[in-house]
């Protein structure tokens, strides 16, 4: 099998679908789109620039495969370039540097100019090599543009960074070393070693082949091919080629041929950018899923502010909120003027009774320092329990957001407190009842004093008294009138006061359960909320960058 066979074979067979790639880029971008603002900027970049770099790519010419010959100085690229194109278009120079602009040759001008833009090459560097004179002799390179990059290791800084643009760029590569300098540290270190990603957009040529005889030529190419296997690249097309001479330029143009054929060049590459982008991602989420926030750590939260509202304060003053309304409501009819002079305590704390729309701020004392801290270490709980498991920075994330309203809460709290139906607006109905009868025993008191009276007054006045009827042993009927009317009063309160205490502790216990309710809801919003807004967006991140890595 001669060598061109061989570096035909060599090249890279297993397709890359461009569906595919596009859903795995679709999937990067959503990773990254969840990941933003959670995850530190710098950790994003290479990703947002193999996303635009890859938007890019596809909306531009697939028609056309872009290749690079990259090489130190004196490696013999340019010479190669001329060769190849069979014209003298790059400038072959003994004193170094000769250009910090890369050259570029297009076999197939139409629906070049659009790429060439993009890749930044001036049109005074462009030259088109297929023409009607060729016939069909460069007919099996249409689709090629070949660039020619300055030196690597020029001592132009400008010339490097100019390479290291164009690296990230092109569809593949073909590394020009030379007989002397092939073993370079700084080509396999900064260069060869950082490919290993891109092996199927990777050829490495031994160039000035020319020079060596077959010995010393097959020597050097299995110690490259070592060096090549150390820096991860081992199986990579590695061939000797010369400008002039044996062994000449049909393996290259070969490998050429069959990456033009292909039309894979630019699916391989952009494949593997976003292989590297991926594995450089993988350390910030794990495989799986969050775990979210734990109720039973919810619940200390929201017992921790519930606390610090005052809602135990308040469901007390509730409790004798319920009471100072019962005794008003139930009490002797005509003593009721006296109890409601009394404040009542809800309105002291400037709470309402009912719900309303538009709480104003209450007189509750303010939080103190260890309901501070019991609320501060549960927020702490939350965050703890639902960063459990989870890679840096996401941990940061979530403590980050667990704080991010915290300066909100206090405010939140006494609209919740205040804004909550302490289930007191309304009289219950057995409290009508017992003030009917109370009224009843009032108003029988009311008559056999008057009856008392009038007989009194007809007694002082000289006047004949009419003699009333009698009840058992001769006691007047207005006098049992009077003294059933008291105590029937008396008996009735002390027969429902345990009642009216049972049902204030039971309004208490409601009072207590709706602000609690209502407390949970600012827990979940101003807390819990954020937290698990970021486990949403870690999920979604680690979902997508699944996705991404197949």
């Amino acid at each position: 099998m001669s060598l061109v066979e061989r570096v035909k074979q060599m090249m890279p067979k297993s397709p890359v679908n461009a569906d595919r790639l596009v859903t795995r880029v679709e999937a990067l971008q959503r990773f990254v789109a969840a990941a933003e603002g959670r995850v530190p900027e710098d950790r994003l970049v290479a990703a947002r620039t193999v996303i635009d770099r890859s938007g890019e790519r596809l909306r531009l010419s697939r028609a056309h495969t872009v290749v690079a010959l990259a090489g130190a100085t004196g490696s013999g690229k340019s010479s190669l370039f001329n060769a190849v194109s069979g014209f003298q278009l790059s400038r072959v120079g003994v004193r170094r540097p000769t250009t910090g602009v890369a050259h570029a040759c297009v076999w197939g001008q139409e629906g070049a100019g659009p790429l060439l833009d993009w890749l930044g090459v001036p049109p005074n560097r462009r030259f088109t090599r297929e023409s009607a004179l060729d016939g069909d002799d460069q007919a099996t390179l249409r689709g090629l543009v070949l660039l020619d990059l300055p030196d690597f290791d020029s001592i132009e800084d400008r010339h490097r960074l100019e390479v290291d643009r164009l690296l990230r760029l092109v569809d593949l590569v073909v590394w020009v070393l030379d007989p002397q300098k092939y073993a370079d540290r700084v080509v396999h270190q900064q260069y060869l070693s950082q490919f290993q990603r891109h092996r199927d957009v990777t050829v490495v040529v031994l160039n000035q082949a020319d020079r060596l005889n077959r010995t010393d030529a097959e020597r050097l190419l299995e110690d490259l091919r070592r060096l090549l296997d150390n820096d991860g690249l081992g199986g990579v097309p590695a061939f000797a080629t010369s400008a002039k001479g044996q062994p000449g330029l049909g393996a290259l143009r070969a490998a050429l041929e069959r990456t033009v054929a292909d039309r894979q060049a630019a699916l391989l590459r952009l494949n593997g950018d976003v292989t590297d982008a991926v594995a450089a991602l993988e350390p910030l989420v794990v495989a799986r899923a969050s775990a979210g926030v734990p109720q039973p750590a919810v619940d200390r939260l929201s017992a921790a502010l519930a606390e610090a509202a005052g809602a135990p304060i308040v469901a007390a003053a509730t409790e004798r909120t319920y009471r100072h309304r019962a005794t008003a409501s139930l009490g002797w009819p005509l003593l009721r003027w006296a109890r409601r002079l009394r404040p009542d305590p809800l309105k002291r704390l400037h709470l309402e009774a009912g719900p309303t729309a538009r709480p104003e701020a209450t007189s509750l004392p303010e939080s103190t320092a260890a309901q501070k801290a019991a609320v501060t270490l549960a927020a702490r709980e939350v965050a703890a329990h639902a960063s459990e498991g989870l890679p840096e920075p996401w941990p940061a994330a979530i403590t980050e957001a667990s704080r991010s309203r915290v300066n909100d809460v206090p405010d939140a709290l006494d609209v919740a407190v205040a804004s909550a139906d302490l289930g007191l607006n309304r009289k219950p109905a057995w409290w009508g009842l017992v003030g009917a009868l109370q009224w009843l025993g009032a108003a029988t008191a009311l008559v056999g004093l008057v009856w008392l009276a009038g007989r009194a007054a007809f007694a002082l006045l000289g006047l004949p008294s009419i003699e009333g009827p009698t009840v058992g042993a001769g006691i007047p009927l207005a006098t049992v009138l009077l003294g059933g009317g008291l105590l029937f009063g008396l008996l009735l309160a002390v027969v429902v006061r345990p009642f009216a205490a049972l049902a204030a502790r039971r309004a208490r216990a409601r009072a207590e359960r709706r602000m609690r309710t209502a407390i949970a809801g600012v827990a979940r919003t101003h807390i819990v909320g954020p937290v698990e807004e970021v486990l949403r967006s870690y999920d979604v991140a680690r979902d997508a960058l699944a996705a991404a890595a197949t």
